[in-house]
C-alpha cells in the first residue's frame, strides 16, 4: 500500500496546496502558450518543486499524468548523481532528437545545484541557443549555488513552505478521506514538526495513524514521537532564565531518562524561544545549535548552565557598547572576569615575524615600560578597558607584535589582562622581555600575563563536555545507543 505522501500527490496544477504564486502565473502560461524554455524552482524540501514540474510537463504535453506513468519525452535527471561535464555533453546530443509522443521533450533536472562548474559551463551553450521543442525545469534548494548565468537564462519561481493553517486545513481533509480518527490538538502537533513541508507533514501523519484505533490524542502523539510536554520544555527555560543550576540538571535528566533526545530538546527550546523570544535567552538561542552528536546530552547542558554562570556578569560587548564613565579609581582587588575571543585586525603588508622574535630596544620606541610590573592605585576593569584600542595602541608601538594579537584569546580579570595565545610560536612572541613592555604599555595600567597554549579556556571546552558527560552518567554513545542520562 502506497504511504499517504504518494497518494496525495498532486496529479493537476489546480490540486496544488499553499503555491498560489507558482501555479497561478504557470497555469496562465500553458492556457495562453506563452512557454519559456527554462524554468528554475527554487524552495526548501518537501515543499513540492519536483511535484510541480511533473505536472506542468504532462500539462504542456496534454498528457495524462499518473504517479507511475513513463513518458520518454519527460526525463528527470539527479543533479546529485549525473553532476559530471560528460553527462551534461550526453544531454546535449540528445536535446536535438524531437520528442516521440508530445509537443515537447521535458527535461526535470533535479537538485541542480550539485552540477560541478564545468557542467554549468556545457549547460549554459544549451540554454543560450534551445531547439525550439526543449523545455529545460530546473529545481533547487540551494538556488545560491546556481551561476548568475544560468538563472538569468531562466524564469525562476519561488516555492514556499505551508504556513499551520492552510496544512491544518489540508492534512484535516486527509484524516477525513482516511477515516483517520485525530483530535485537533494531537494534528496541530504534526503541523509543528512536519515544518511546513507537506511530504514531512504527511509522512508523520502516517506513522502515528496506526498508535490508536479510536481517537488518537494529544499524549498518544508526544509519546509516540518522543517529544517533551509543552509544560517541560516551560520549565527548563524558566529555570534558565532564574539561574537555577540545580533545577536545570534535575528536568535535563528526567527528560533525558525518559528516552527523549537532547536534540529534540534543543529543537523544541529553539521554537519556543523563537515564539516567544526573552532577551535573556537570546544567548542561549545561539548555542542550541551546537547541540548534535558526539556528546549531545552534555553539550545540552554545557550551554544551558553556560548561560547561567555567564547571565550575572557583563560581557565585553557590552562593556564597550555601554561604557560606564566613573569618577572614582577601582581598587586594585576590583574581580571582573570575562573572556573574549579577539576580534580580526586589519592586516599589515607584512606581519614582522623576525621583528617581533627580536623585540624592539627601548630607545627604538618612545614612551615604552621599563617593567612589566604590577600597578596600583587606578586599574582599569571590563567597564573601561577595549580590546580595539588595546590592538591600535599596541599596532602604533610595533605593527608585528599587534598582528600576533590576531591569534590570542583574552580574558579581564580584575586588574589583569590575561592573554591566551593559540599557537605556541605566538606565545613565545610576546613573552619576550621587550616585545612584553610593549603590551603593558598599551594596556594603560593593566597588569599583562601571557599564558601557555594548553591554559587556554578555549582549547579546555571539548575536554569539560567529555567529563561533563562521564559525570552525568558515563559513556555516550555516537550512534544513537541508550542515552548516558
Amino acid at each position: 500500500m502506497k504511504s499517504l505522501y504518494r497518494r496525495y500527490r498532486p496529479i493537476k496544477l489546480e490540486d496544488v496546496v499553499g503555491q498560489d504564486q507558482v501555479i497561478t502565473p504557470l497555469a496562465n502560461a500553458i492556457k495562453d502558450g506563452k512557454i519559456s524554455h527554462a524554468y528554475l524552482f527554487i524552495g526548501p524540501r518537501g515543499c513540492g518543486k519536483t511535484s510541480v514540474a511533473r505536472i506542468f510537463a504532462h500539462e504542456v504535453n496534454n498528457f495524462k499524468y499518473e504517479i507511475e506513468d513513463n513518458y520518454v519525452d519527460i526525463i528527470e535527471i539527479d543533479g546529485a548523481s549525473n553532476r559530471g561535464i560528460d553527462n551534461i555533453r550526453e544531454l546535449r546530443e540528445k536535446v536535438a532528437i524531437a520528442p516521440t509522443e508530445g509537443k515537447y521533450k521535458v527535461y526535470i533536472i533535479d537538485e541542480v545545484h550539485m552540477l560541478t562548474k564545468e557542467a554549468f559551463n556545457a549547460l549554459l551553450k544549451t540554454l543560450e541557443e534551445p531547439p525550439r521543442h526543449v523545455i529545460f525545469i530546473m529545481a533547487t534548494t540551494d538556488a545560491y549555488k546556481v551561476p548568475v548565468t544560468i538563472t538569468s537564462r531562466a524564469q525562476t519561481y519561488t516555492f514556499k513552505l505551508a504556513d499551520e493553517a492552510t496544512m491544518f486545513g489540508h492534512l484535516k481533509k486527509i484524516c477525513e478521506k482516511e477515516n483517520i480518527k485525530i483530535a485537533d490538538d494531537a494534528l496541530k502537533i504534526v503541523v509543528k514538526r512536519g515544518g511546513g513541508s507537506f511530504r514531512d507533514s504527511l509522512s508523520l501523519l502516517d506513522q502515528i495513524s496506526t498508535l490508536s484505533e479510536g481517537e488518537i490524542t494529544k499524549a498518544l502523539v508526544v509519546s509516540a514521537m518522543g517529544l517533551p510536554e509543552d509544560e517541560k520544555i516551560g520549565e527548563l527555560l524558566d529555570s534558565v532564565s532564574g539561574g537555577d543550576v540545580v533545577k536545570i540538571t534535575t528536568l535535563l535528566k528526567g527528560l533525558l531518562s525518559s528516552g527523549i533526545k537532547a536534540e529534540t530538546l534543543a529543537e523544541e527550546m529553539i521554537s519556543e524561544i523563537l515564539n516567544n523570544p526573552k532577551p535573556e535567552l537570546l544567548s542561549l538561542l545561539a548555542k542550541l545549535p551546537e547541540v548534535k552528536a558526539p556528546y549531545a546530552e552534555a553539550r545540552l547542558l554545557v550551554a544551558m548552565c553556560g548561560v547561567v554562570s555567564g547571565a550575572a556578569r557583563p560581557t565585553i560587548t557590552q562593556a564597550i557598547s555601554k561604557p560606564q564613565v566613573s569618577t572614582h579609581t577601582e581598587p586594585a582587588s576590583t574581580t571582573i572576569r570575562e573572556f573574549g575571543k579577539a576580534a580580526p585586525q586589519p592586516s599589515t603588508e607584512s606581519t614582522h615575524h623576525d621583528t617581533a622574535l627580536d623585540a624592539v630596544a627601548p630607545s627604538d620606541r618612545k614612551n615604552t615600560a621599563s617593567e612589566p610590573a604590577v600597578t596600583s592605585g587606578a586599574m582599569a576593569t571590563t567597564t573601561t578597558f577595549n580590546w580595539n584600542v588595546f590592538v591600535e595602541d599596541v599596532m602604533r608601538l610595533n605593527d608585528g607584535i599587534a598582528a600576533q594579537l590576531k591569534s590570542v584569546d583574552f580574558e579581564v580579570n580584575g586588574g589583569t589582562l590575561d592573554i591566551y595565545p593559540n599557537k605556541k610560536i605566538v606565545k613565545t612572541i610576546l613573552s619576550r622581555e621587550n616585545n612584553k613592555r610593549i603590551l603593558v604599555e598599551a594596556a594603560k595600567g593593566l597588569r599583562v600575563e601571557v599564558h601557555e597554549v594548553e591554559d587556554n579556556p578555549n582549547r579546555k571546552n571539548d575536554t569539560l563536555i567529555s567529563k561533563m558527560s562521564a559525570i552525568m552518567g558515563g559513556e555516550v554513545q555516537n550512534d544513537g545507543g541508550e542515552s548516558p542520562f
